[in-house]
């Protein structure tokens, strides 16, 4: 119902690219391009300067992003008002995570969230921290679910619980009599650690630099793409590892790991992620609303 002119150029103009722009309109980019001329005509002045394969926004181009920012605001709150009145909750929704997350957190959530909403299809991508971050500033899913800090300002990031990493061998090792463990003490041992662009390893490699550890003077042994490549690894005694506390409950039971509390102790967040407009149905609204309280109320699920 909105002007499609002005939903292709508020796309230009978030992403300063035609090319994503064509990407996450899923139009080609001339289409693209003629839309935008069409407003350009419409307002009879340029709304980008094209110079050196860069745009960025004329004085006018500024002002039509402004107004249509509140444009899709007010949208988005007409279509959820009527859709509150007709009771209809229904639709697609995509919701990306990061490994850990996705694994370990979103399945009984999902669950239940499907229990109270059966007409709505939620769709998940699982990703590490940078891919997810990457599908939600290109409109690829309406929410991300992450387990590193998201350094974007264009972006809403909340918290929606704290996790605990925790260092773990397997009962064979020397290490595993202690409750707590020293970051030096536990880096004497081979370590295995996750991949590039995982959530978990960033937060790590900050953790180390506070310490005073730099990652390249680690004894990394392995270097795995999933927590649970990483249980397997050290189960083996093949090394030594930090994960979340919030994926080895099972391990703990059967006694196969041991985890050890690190000192200085190490937190960090699992946030929500999503665009700060556009377009949000109805059905985001109600699963981002569902999963803030399910953090809230199922804290002690994952500790």
């Amino acid at each position: 119902m909105a002007d499609r002119r002005l939903q292709v150029f508020h796309t230009v103009a978030r992403l300063l690219s035609f090319t994503k722009a064509a990407e996450t309109l899923h139009m080609t980019q001339p289409a693209v391009t003629f839309q935008v001329r069409q407003l350009e005509e419409h307002f009879n002045t340029r709304l980008f300067d094209r110079t050196h394969n860069r745009i960025s926004l004329t004085e006018a181009g500024r002002r039509v992003f402004e107004y249509s920012d509140r444009i899709f605001d007010l949208y988005n709150d007409m279509e959820n008002a009527v859709r509150e009145m007709t009771g209809d909750i229904s639709g697609v929704v995509m919701i990306g995570a990061s490994t850990t997350i996705a694994e370990y957190m979103l399945p009984a959530l999902l669950g239940d969230f499907r229990n109270k909403y059966p007409d709505v299809n939620v769709q998940l991508r699982v990703s590490n921290t940078d891919g997810i971050v990457s599908m939600v500033e290109n409109n690829i899913i309406d929410l991300g679910v992450v387990e590193a800090p998201v350094t974007n300002k264009n972006l809403v990031v909340e918290i929606c619980r704290m996790d605990e990493l925790v260092a773990i061998v397997p009962p064979s090792h020397p290490l595993a009599k202690n409750k707590v463990v020293k970051i030096e003490d536990m880096l004497k041992y081979p370590y295995i650690c996750r991949e590039e662009g995982s959530g978990t390893r960033e937060v790590i490699s900050e953790y180390l630099g506070q310490a005073g550890v730099n990652m390249t003077d680690i004894s990394v042994c392995m270097e795995l793409g999933s927590p649970e490549a990483v249980k397997g690894a050290v189960e083996a005694a093949m090394g030594v590892s930090i994960v979340s506390r919030a994926t080895i409950q099972k391990e703990l039971k059967l006694q196969t790991l041991v985890a050890l509390q690190l000192e200085p102790r190490l937190e960090r967040p699992f946030s929500f992620v999503h665009q700060k407009q556009k377009f949000r149905h109805l059905a985001m609204d109600e699963l981002l609303e569902f999963a803030r309280h399910y953090c809230k109320t199922h804290q002690d699920d994952w500790e």
